[in-house]
């Protein structure tokens, strides 16, 4: 799904709780750079039991998928405080059963449109502004879409182009990049946000974020695909094969807004943050879909293009990390959106709570290495309960009936170093109730990875 590169936005942080690696000082402004990033992923499990299967339940006969993806970023100064970044993206293969029948999907490079030959797209290309307001400067490090100088702290920052929300807000040190940290969509991001993207994580946008020495506030708009999961008007362009269209620009958005508050306990770093978003998009409501599906049951389909009207939807969420020990930090995530119309680009979760811990190498000597164990639970409204019960059909789920259960993921995976900058992850995944659904599962999934950057 995302991340290559990580959040923009991690290097608002001041030095009190900013991550000490790759940080440069004392030297001149970095003029140009490059990055580069391979990810592969093998994801399988040996079957479950389920009581029935719909059209869009995981298998539960077992499977094995894999996912490829490679991006090239480049990045270069412009004028005095501009920088333009590209980054261009591969991916090849699948998640298990298409990425269908799992809400915390357990594969994040798993995109929604699955590719079975190499697939290109211009995933980010964008221009930041930063206007210095003055005082204390901080270290920029040198990274896939950050050139390396000095910068105020006190700064306003101007994002405008084709990126990602995530790479803006609900960051987080221990749980955002599925190439080197957890590989669960939960992990990587709140599953109640149905953020604008097309299917495989990215828009056009525009963000403005205020930094201070403890505090950040930040606020993005960005497109909205024209249809449900699917690409946006700019793919026509920036990808190949081409795909995708504009819907109309007054009633297909997506903003959001962050809070993010940093401080120390005891010398130990942590921060808070606070979200807010609000969208609009051709949507159908759960309660409308509901009836027409009861109302037609030759539907075999489950067209419910009827229920769509042009809609907003809105949500919140808490991103919160605490370093507790040095190497071992904390974190969790909880989510929550008003659960009265079907998911548009995300996932069809309408509230969910996370918490994990990640613990680097250092105690064992390997300092390189990170161990991770985390745990989801998420949960849909009364209103998509009766939609799936009805035989409805969402994003990620739809097993014809619904025998409602909270959906439950615990993921543990440890990361090693194998040279240099080539790391290898083991991971596991237990799931019960997928999809929201006591009569399926639960299920094991068993993951490796291989990941190498520069």
């Amino acid at each position: 799904m995302l991340l290559a590169a990580g959040g923009i936005a991690a290097r608002a942080q001041d030095s009190s709780s900013a991550p000490p690696t790759n940080v440069v000082s004392n030297i001149g402004a970095q003029r140009w750079n490059w990055h580069a990033q391979n990810t592969d992923i093998v994801q399988g499990d040996f079957g479950f039991p389920a009581k029935y299967s719909g059209p869009a339940s995981l298998d539960s006969g077992g499977e094995v998928q894999e996912t490829i993806t490679v991006d090239l970023f480049a990045g270069a100064r412009l004028w005095h405080g501009a920088e333009a970044h590209m980054d261009g993206l591969m991916w090849q293969g699948f998640g298990l059963t298409q990425t269908h029948g799992v809400e915390a999907f357990p594969n994040g490079d798993a995109y929604k449109a699955g590719a079975e030959n190499a697939q290109f797209n211009f995933a980010r290309l964008f221009i930041r502004q930063t206007i210095g307001l003055g005082g204390e400067q901080e270290d920029v490090p040198d990274g896939p879409l950050t050139l390396a100088g000095k910068e105020d702290i006190s700064r306003l920052t101007v994002t405008l182009g084709r990126f990602s929300p995530l790479d803006i807000c609900d960051n987080n040190t221990y749980a955002s990049d599925p190439h080197t940290q957890f590989m669960n969509w939960a992990m990587m991001g709140n599953l109640a946000w149905d953020y604008g993207q097309d299917t495989i994580g990215f828009t056009t946008g525009m963000t403005v974020e205020l930094n201070q020495p403890n505090w950040a506030l930040r606020y993005g708009f960005f497109d909205m695909p024209a249809v449900k999961n699917g690409f946006s008007g700019d793919d026509q362009f920036l990808m190949s094969p081409q795909s995708g269209k504009y819907g109309p620009f007054s009633t297909s958005w997506a903003m959001m807004t962050e809070f993010e508050r940093r401080y120390s306990i005891n010398a130990h770093p942590g921060v808070i943050r606070f979200l807010a978003w609000l969208n609009e998009a051709d949507m159908a409501s759960y309660t409308a879909a509901t009836a027409l599906l009861l109302a037609n049951p030759n539907n075999v389909a489950g067209d419910i293009a009827a229920a769509r009207a042009y809609r907003y939807k809105y949500g919140l969420g808490l991103n919160w990390e605490q370093e507790v020990a040095k190497n071992i930090g904390l974190f969790s995530r909880l989510g929550w959106n008003d659960g009265h119309e079907e998911a548009w680009t995300f996932t069809d979760v309408n509230w969910t709570a996370s918490l994990g811990v990640s613990v680097k190498g250092e105690e064992w000597h390997r300092p390189d290495d990170t161990f991770g164990l985390a745990g989801v639970v998420s949960g849909a409204s009364r209103q998509n309960q009766q939609f799936l019960a009805a035989g409805g059909t969402d994003m990620l789920d739809g097993d014809g009936a619904l025998n409602y259960g909270c959906e439950k993921v615990l993921e543990t995976y440890y990361n090693f170093k194998i040279h240099k900058n080539l790391h290898a992850t083991l991971d596991y995944q237990f799931i019960t109730d997928p999809a929201f659904n006591r009569d399926r599962g639960p299920v094991s999934v068993f993951g490796a990875r291989l990941h190498w950057e520069f």
